[in-house]
């Protein structure tokens, strides 16, 4: 496998043999009674109650290979490179078919934290300039291994869309000397009409220009570029974690199949030969997470791509997610909720 790069969209693409079955791993290794171990864990972070905790393991079948350098060359006009990077497991507890809309608040604040603490190890790696943490949840999702888990994922580039993200929010402080998406909170917070819930420091809204029904961002009420850092800096993850956790079992009652993305700032040690790279990230950047549910019915913005088509008003979908419940999916609180 290895990276190529689009001359046109300037967008790296992996490419090669890297198909993964997801029955590949039967019996499953990170259930309690697993048969197969896997290897001894990277990282584990324990949760009182709850036995295994949360554990980070190699990706059995990695997008990224973390030994040797880039070796990034030409082919003419293109260019190519190895497939340098890290590419991660993060195991979320022992029990195979649960959900995390119904997961415990604190095991889920412990998988918060997991998160923080690798992307801040990984970022150390001066070889990674964006280290970010993903989660593919249903069929529809391309998930590769059934048991609940999540992905970390560093690079030596930055993801396309990251880059245009950073982009904007440069210019938008350059211009108002305002964070763009600070300015989207306060907007959202005085019309309400998008938001479908906000907690005294965070905000779950559908985003004005949702790319598909039912979109979800989830983001801090104030201005901090990095996830890693906000959540190293303040322990006390409850009131994040539930606000994903009753976000999540709000999505799940609409489908089971959905993307989670950690948007946070990118590595700006990793290019120390460029002293103006990105000096304005802890002013004009802000993290969030990105949620976009995956419906069986295929969408055109599917099909698009770069230009979406969303059959529903945000507004709309924020009013119906304010409804659902907020309980898991089938659970006899949840259908009380229905019920009211």
């Amino acid at each position: 496998m290895e990276l190529r790069k689009d001359p046109i969209t300037r967008s790296w693409v992996l490419t090669g043999d890297g198909e993964f079955s997801p029955h590949d791993l039967v019996p499953c290794p990170y259930c309690a009674d697993g048969a197969a171990a896997p290897l001894q864990p990277i990282l584990s972070v324990p949760v009182d109650g709850h036995p295994g905790g949360i554990r980070v393991f190699p990706h059995p079948s990695p997008l990224y290979r973390i030994e040797g350098i880039a070796d990034r060359r030409a082919e003419g006009l293109y260019d190519r490179m190895r497939n340098l990077g890290a590419h991660e497991v993060i195991v979320e507890g022992m029990e195979h078919d649960r959900t995390l809309a119904s997961a415990p608040e604190p095991e889920i604040a412990a998988l918060l934290h997991c998160w923080a603490l690798r992307i801040a190890d990984l970022k150390n790696d001066l070889r990674f300039k964006y280290v970010t943490v993903f989660r593919n949840r249903g069929e529809l999702s391309g998930e590769q291994i059934r048991h609940p888990h999540s992905e970390v994922t560093a690079s030596t580039f930055i993801p396309r869309r990251i880059l245009y993200e950073l982009r904007s929010a440069r210019e938008y402080f350059q211009l108002k000397e305002r964070c763009v998406l600070c300015d989207i909170a306060r907007q959202e917070e005085q019309q309400g009409v998008r938001v479908v819930e906000m907690t005294p420091h965070y905000l779950a809204v559908c985003p004005f220009a949702s790319r598909v029904p039912f979109e979800l961002w989830i983001l801090p009420r104030y201005h901090q570029d990095s996830f890693e850092d906000d959540l190293l800096r303040h322990p006390d993850h409850s009131e994040l974690a539930g606000l994903l956790r009753r976000s999540l079992a709000r999505l799940e009652h609409l489908t089971n199949d959905y993307h989670l993305v950690l948007h946070t700032s990118p590595n700006a040690r990793a290019r120390p030969e460029f002293s103006e790279y990105w000096t304005t990230l802890d002013e004009d950047y802000h993290w969030h997470i990105e949620i976009l549910p995956i419906r069986e019915k295929r969408s055109k913005s599917y099909s698009i791509k770069e230009v979406y088509y969303c059959a529903m008003l945000p507004e709309e979908a924020a009013t119906r997610l304010r409804e659902m419940p907020t309980a898991p999916h089938g659970s006899p609180q949840a259908q009380l909720e229905f019920q009211r």
